[in-house]
């Protein structure tokens, strides 16, 4: 029902809606801006610049609701549900990037990580055994990272974490002299 008021409420409410905007808060700047519409319908300059925001913020929403098509995309999607808990949906994202690109050891330790939240070791320590043999640093990363806590009694956990055995150490120099004859000065 409309409301009787001043203009400045109106623009009161105006200015909230475009603060909530600048801050990327697209559902409550859209609420705000269809409340200037609703309680002020004499303020008809005023609607013209709320029905251009409002187009903003049902596009901005629309937009934030597709579905990641990008590898990156998805990794920043996974991360997010990761860092959210829904462990499934970060797995679902991550199983995607693996289609594509099956060689990026960043997704297959995200996956690693994801399983390990959800206490299913085998598949986590199988991912993580992939994304080190792809990415040696992940190793390392391994040994610290709290969130593969859930793992950190599991033997083949362990076992993934050791260093393989160094090969052993040529000396290429060393061999290379030995084969090589020994110049001897010529008589002048």
């Amino acid at each position: 029902m409309p409301r009787r008021s001043t203009s400045a409420d109106a623009v009161a409410l105006y200015e909230r809606a475009l603060e909530a905007l600048q801050r990327h808060e697209y559902e409550t700047a859209g609420n705000l801006l269809e409340s200037v519409l609703r309680q002020y319908p004499e303020e008809k300059e005023l609607h013209e610049r709320v029905r251009l925001y409002l187009n903003i913020c049902q596009r901005q929403a629309t937009h934030r609701e597709t579905a990641p098509q990008t590898i990156d995309e998805r990794l920043y999607a996974a991360t997010l549900a990761i860092n959210g808990a829904k462990y499934d949906q970060a797995i679902a994202h991550l199983r995607l990037v693996r289609d594509e690109d099956p060689d990026n050891d960043h997704a297959l330790y995200m996956l690693a990580v994801a399983h390990a939240q959800r206490d299913e070791h085998a598949e986590a320590v199988a991912h993580l055994e992939r994304a080190i043999a792809l990415n040696p640093e992940n190793r390392a990363l391994a040994r610290h990272d709290p969130d593969l806590e859930p793992l950190r009694d599991d033997e083949a956990f362990r076992a993934a974490l050791e260093a393989p055995p160094a090969p052993p150490r040529v000396d290429r120099d060393r061999d290379r002299d030995r084969r090589r004859p020994l110049k001897t000065r010529s008589a002048r």
